[in-house]
């Protein structure tokens, strides 16, 4: 299992709209990241600078370097465009964390 963590932009004063979706996050898209291998994945806010803290358990077979080629994320990339700072293809700008430190 690998820990893997990540940085993304939330549009000022979307927050709540944020929230509200992944609140009703499809069951079709949770059942896509769990088929890739991701589990046990959050995301917290910095309310101070609208980052998106995500962090999440990748298994040792895990295939997440194909979901973007999956419809579904695509769709919830294309829903959520509107309040997340995205690339061209609309996928979430993300940037990879560096862990400086673990405590088991």
């Amino acid at each position: 299992m690998k820990r893997h963590a990540f940085a993304m932009r939330l549009r000022p004063g979307c927050e709540r709209e944020y929230k509200k979706r992944h609140d009703e996050i499809w069951p079709e898209l949770k059942a896509e990241l769990r088929k890739a291998g991701i589990s046990d994945y959050s995301i917290y806010l910095d309310p101070k600078t609208s980052t998106l803290f995500a962090f999440q358990y990748l298994a040792d077979d895990a295939e997440a370097d194909a979901l973007p080629s999956k419809e579904i994320v695509q769709k919830w990339w294309h829903r959520m465009k509107d309040i997340m700072d995205t690339n061209p293809d609309e996928s979430p700008v993300s940037d990879a964390l560096i862990e400086m430190f673990h405590l088991d």
